[in-house]
């Protein structure tokens, strides 16, 4: 247990570092491998100059990993060691394509199931014997205790999920490849994809009800009669977005089977895993670690005049519970140890059970509960006599101190158990002193900054950082047709960039969700990372997946971080309007038109032209005007469309009976009527002259963004800073 008070261990290196060497690098070291589920991350196709690649690939896996529920609260559990093997050659096989060389590397990683014509291009898979050798090298360990990650030197996007699990190591979603795989070989999840090979629509499912736990048949009222599959979580919010319910395709299927989320992480990248997936990862992760990890010994009866004590696991989000009953009565209080000289035990044997159980919000199956729970029991016998074992209380394990601490983790400290003392612990925080064995940072709402927290006993003191500053998020978005603060008017496809900022070193996090729905992870485009994200009203296809449809209407898109301490930055927002495109042009003008210009029919675009007189548009005709200037003013009478973006009338603006009527960003020097139109939008406009709205169907809307104007009739409130509130209905009408 040393290990996890010291912090990791150093590198052990395996060979000599040519083609096929490793060296174990113990990343986390949490406790002793026996008593704790080890997770083996280890390289293909990284050369000896290389190596420091993969170490930054596993780190910025780990850190998105640990920003992932159940992992982020059950870190503590986990060992990660990683492998750093040597390539003689640089990649994997077959990427991208089947075309692409064969590589020699050391686990023979490769697309296609390692070169397979019959297999599917993202599919990367390994010599398995090959990964289970390297393993063996990290002392302790076993296959029923371990879980191998593999990473192939590769920014093309794959992987697998069987026995072990495989991710690509520098692709902008490799991070949220690896949870997935994660999912699969640890968790035994089965794929949402209502398809299996991209592009080919996966069919209808005709077999019996599924084994899988998040797969069904069943309806919700089946579910909740028969109390069966998913029903113990129906109708709540979902971690990945939207209520748990029941939700079309999966397993492969387009049809006939039935998932419990609209796309959790098993579905979609990007998203978390929802309650039902998340209950399962919790259960996998604790059976492979002792939720007691000690305990007095159980074998022969003990005296009353001793200490009995356990030693529970310890989240890192909320500390275990301890219950102890004397005879089957409850004991009050809840604490690891019980000092039986305080009972007052009448002469004779008695019958102590300590009973450890997880009180986590995240399993409500009374079978994971019982998985997750463990007891102690002891006979205590009044006429045994405790000899001194001369133990003196010292502290023997506790929280890694090699990394900082986030503000709401839970801090604990092992000690020795002296028979009979209680060792007690003395935290102090910023000279603010506490007693325990363990210590919940959350219950301090610590203000933001950087906090040092000691833990003495017996001389010995213990140091850590705590983190209490949560990261900023920036966001960046392209240029849209107007703005006003944080809300903003596009109509057409728009980038967002997010940045992630800590004061301290280590992977940020960033996120964003749109309209409420599931936090999803911020990875760039999934072509490549540098890339901003793309929204738009179809989407992008991409490898037959659509990636960003953002359906034509207001939006409010939240932001957030999550810092390497798994602090998460408050969550703040921006607005977006999305309105309709004008029309494709059939006839362009670019620049010096002199003279007089009427829009007699078809449709008409001023790119960014220079009109030197004024503009009239006749009826059934179309105009877009995109930047540039009119010389003079623009007259519209029962047009078919009219679109006034960004750009300038040096005279009067008079629309009237336009079926679309959009005017956003533009200066207009003189007056402006808008009467009798369809739907207008008036948005982020200057008017000079007076500003009169009459009979239009229904009344202008600026869409959050305010005019300057000095306005009249309808467009009274959109002129003195008054928002828009009938979009939706603007919306209903125009499409």
């Amino acid at each position: 247990m040393a290990a996890a008070m010291l912090g990791v261990s150093p590198a052990i290196p395996a060979h000599a570092a040519g083609p096929g060497s490793a060296t174990v690098v113990p990343v986390q070291v949490t406790g002793t491998p026996a008593q704790r589920f080890n997770l083996i991350v280890m390289g293909d196709g990284y050369t000896e100059a290389e190596q420091a690649d993969f170490a930054a690939d596993v780190d910025r896996h780990l850190n998105v990993m640990w920003s992932i529920e159940p992992f982020k609260s059950y870190r503590n559990y986990i060992n990660v060691y990683r492998i750093d093997i040597v390539s003689g050659e640089s990649g994997i096989s077959c990427d991208p394509g089947l075309d692409a060389p064969r590589r020699t590397t050391p686990l023979s990683m490769g697309f296609w199931g390692r070169c397979n014509p019959n297999s599917v291009q993202r599919l990367i898979t390994m010599d398995n014997a090959a990964a289970t050798r390297y393993a063996d090298l990290v002392t302790g360990t076993t296959s029923g205790n371990r879980q191998i990650l593999a990473l192939g030197n590769s920014g093309t996007y794959g992987g697998a999920g069987g026995s072990y699990a495989t991710a690509s190591g520098s692709n902008s979603m490799s991070a949220l490849i690896s949870p997935h795989e994660l999912g699969h070989s640890l968790g035994g999840l089965q794929d949402e994809y209502d398809y299996y090979q991209r592009g080919v629509p996966g069919g209808a499912y005709a077999g019996p009800e599924p084994s899988s736990a998040h797969h069904s048949l069943l309806t919700e009222q089946q579910m909740l009669d028969q109390r069966k599959k998913w029903w113990r979580w129906l109708g709540e919010p979902s971690e990945s977005g939207g209520p748990i319910g029941r939700y079309e395709g999966g397993l492969y299927y387009t049809s006939g089977v039935w998932r419990p989320s609209a796309h959790s992480m098993m579905k979609t990248l990007g998203y978390y895993f929802d309650q039902v997936s998340r209950e399962v990862m919790v259960q996998r992760i604790t059976a492979k670690t002792l939720v007691i990890q000690g305990s007095t010994p159980t074998e022969a009866p003990v005296g009353a005049d001793r200490v009995l004590w356990v030693e529970p696991m310890r989240p890192v989000s909320h500390s275990l519970v301890t219950a102890w009953t004397v005879d089957g009565k409850e004991v009050p209080g809840e604490r690891d140890e019980l000092d039986l000289r305080t009972l007052g035990l009448s002469p004779g044997r008695h019958t102590v059970t300590a009973t450890v159980s997880d009180p986590t919000e995240f399993v409500r199956d009374p079978a994971v509960k019982a998985a997750i729970t463990r007891s102690r029991t002891w006979t205590v016998d009044t006429a045994v006599t405790t000899p001194p074992d001369g133990v003196e209380p010292e502290i023997v394990s506790s929280t890694p101190t090699d990394r900082p601490l986030g503000r709401d983790e839970v801090v604990y400290v092992e000690t020795t158990h002296p028979a009979a003392t209680v060792p007690e612990v003395t935290w102090t925080l910023d000279g603010r002193r506490h007693k325990g064995s363990d210590l919940d940072l959350s219950e301090l709402d610590l203000e933001p900054g950087t906090y040092t927290l000691t833990a003495s006993l017996g001389g010995r003191t213990l140091t850590w950082t705590v983190d209490a500053t949560t990261p900023a998020t920036a966001y960046e978005l392209s240029r849209p047709l107007a703005r006003s603060g944080d809300t903003y008017v596009y109509n057409a496809p728009f980038t967002m960039r997010l940045t992630g900022d800590d004061d301290r070193d280590g992977y940020v996090v960033s996120e964003s969700r749109v309209d409420g729905d599931g936090w999803f992870n911020y990875f760039g485009w999934p072509t490549s990372s540098s890339l901003p994200w793309t929204f738009s009203e179809q989407g992008t296809e991409i490898d037959s997946l659509v990636y960003g449809k953002l359906p034509r209407g207001r939006h409010t898109i939240e932001y957030r971080s999550i810092d390497a301490a798994g602090n998460h930055g408050e969550p703040k927002s921006f607005t977006v309007t999305t309105i309709a495109p004008p029309p494709a042009c059939t006839r362009t003008v670019t620049g010096v038109h002199r003279g007089a210009l009427t829009v007699a029919d078809g449709v008409t675009c001023l790119d960014g032209a220079e009109v030197t007189g004024s503009v009239t548009v006749r009826p059934g005709a179309s105009l877009v005007v995109d930047g540039g200037r009119i010389g003079g003013g623009l007259t519209a009478a029962g047009a078919a469309e009219v679109h006034v973006l960004g750009a300038r009338v040096a005279g009067a603006l008079s629309v009237s009976g336009a079926r679309v009527l959009t005017v956003v960003g533009a200066e207009i020097d003189g007056a402006a009527v808008l009467s009798r139109n369809t739907a207008p939008i008036l948005s982020g406009t200057t008017v000079e002259g007076a500003l009169a709205c009459t009979g239009n169907t229904p009344a202008p809307v600026d869409l959050g963004v305010p005019s300057s104007a000095k306005g009249a009739g309808q467009c009274a409130n959109l002129a003195d800073g008054a928002r828009g509130r009938a979009y939706e209905a603007v919306q209903n009408v125009a499409q």
